[in-house]
């Protein structure tokens, strides 16, 4: 059994800074795609930020120049640095990981969500 545990949500004034963190733990073989998605109330999950193992980035356009994913692939812990927060950032931040985990002589992937950590940004 694998799962993915966020930390760093919180309240900030609109053009601070937050930063996340979501770490991997549990039977791990190796773990590919990292990413930060949000759902703000009323609105479709999306995706914020992406990260490959091999540290290739994708961001949306709403995070572009103001968000900057990382990764520690030692520390199967993916990151999320958030500066000049609007109040449109405000939602829940779901870490997601594709995780290889042992399966008998083998591997399989594994589709991970973390439980969430709310980000508010006030006016």
């Amino acid at each position: 059994q694998v799962q993915l545990v966020e930390s760093g949500g919180g309240l900030v004034q609109t053009g601070g800074s937050l930063s996340l963190s979501c770490e991997a733990s549990g039977s791990i073989f190796s773990i590919n795609a990292m990413g930060w998605y949000r759902q703000a109330p009323g609105k479709q999950r999306e995706l914020v930020a992406a990260i490959t193992r091999g540290l290739s980035t994708n961001y949306a356009d709403s995070a572009k120049g103001r968000f900057t994913i990382s990764r520690d692939n030692a520390k199967n812990t993916v990151y999320l640095q958030m500066n000049s927060l609007k109040p449109e950032d405000t939602a829940v931040y779901y870490c997601r990981a594709e995780i290889a985990t042992p399966s008998g002589p083998r591997y399989r992937y594994l589709e991970v969500w973390g439980q969430g950590t709310l980000v508010t940004v006030s006016s």
